[in-house]
């Protein structure tokens, strides 16, 4: 489900290991990801993390089974399932070391918020990208301060309303993915830009994520609130259980004339 390590450079990578389910993830790998994610923040060796997948998609976002569970949920429920992956998202993006997202396939819903809370994001020319969440009567609520802080408002306005999926080259113009790579040489561009990053003090490097973080402060325990109260109320209402039925019974949503 997730492997991870930390080599004698401090390296930490972070495999997603799902390949068979398209890497999507359920509670059980967010709360993993939230477990290891706290080890390596607490590693005083820890200098760099790299975030990957196995496979062909980098991750479909939201496990079918998950949402099925999901389905049925109450809102108390849905409320405290929506916290653990803000928990998630937050852990990455306030992780101490500079992180880096390697995609080299397709990232959808939660998938690109992943990408959206790391320092830097490479991409292979065959990925793509996708906020689908309005077609099942939902949201991008919990991920929307990471991918809005990657992507500006304007653009975030356009691929959450549409639910496009949108190339690896859109991304990147975007501000999504700051390096475009080919498949071939996408692991040698990450392991080229490791290399650079090792050559920075580690101390200054965490100073500037902190510096970054704190000049462009717009996330924060109110906006997470909101998007946790947000997407709960979403899933409990009656679209919203109409959307995720409409998709697990592969039938159109009864909004779509």
């Amino acid at each position: 489900m997730l492997q991870h390590s930390i080599d004698e450079r401090g390296v930490v990578t972070l495999t997603l290991d799902r390949p068979q389910l398209h890497n999507a993830f359920d509670d059980t790998l967010i709360a993993e990801l939230i477990r290891v994610l706290g080890i390596y923040a607490a590693n005083t060796e820890a200098r760099l993390l790299v975030l990957r997948a196995n496979g062909k998609s980098f991750s479909a976002g939201a496990d079918l089974n998950w949402m099925q569970r999901v389905a049925q949920y109450s809102f108390d429920e849905n409320k405290l399932d929506a916290e653990q992956l803000a928990e998630l998202m937050e852990r990455l993006y306030r992780f101490p070391c500079p992180t880096i997202a390697v995609v080299q396939g397709a990232a959808f819903g939660g998938g690109v918020g992943l990408v959206s809370c790391c320092d830097i994001a490479l991409a292979s020319d065959k990925a793509s990208f996708c906020l689908s969440e309005v077609k099942l009567g939902l949201v991008p609520a919990v991920i929307s301060p990471y991918v809005i802080n990657a992507i500006g408002a304007r653009q975030a306005q356009r691929y959450f309303l549409t639910a496009e999926r949108f190339s690896a080259e859109t991304a990147q113009q975007l501000g999504l993915v700051q390096q475009l790579c080919s498949s071939e040489s996408l692991n040698d561009e990450a392991d080229a830009l490791i290399n650079t990053l090792l050559t920075n003090a580690p101390h200054a490097l965490a100073a500037c994520k902190q510096l970054i973080q704190r000049v462009d402060e717009s996330i924060n325990a109110d906006l997470r609130s909101y998007t946790t109260t947000l997407i709960a109320s979403l899933r409990a209402s009656s679209e919203g259980r109409e959307g995720l039925a409409a998709f697990l019974g592969k039938r159109p949503a009864g909004w779509i004339k």
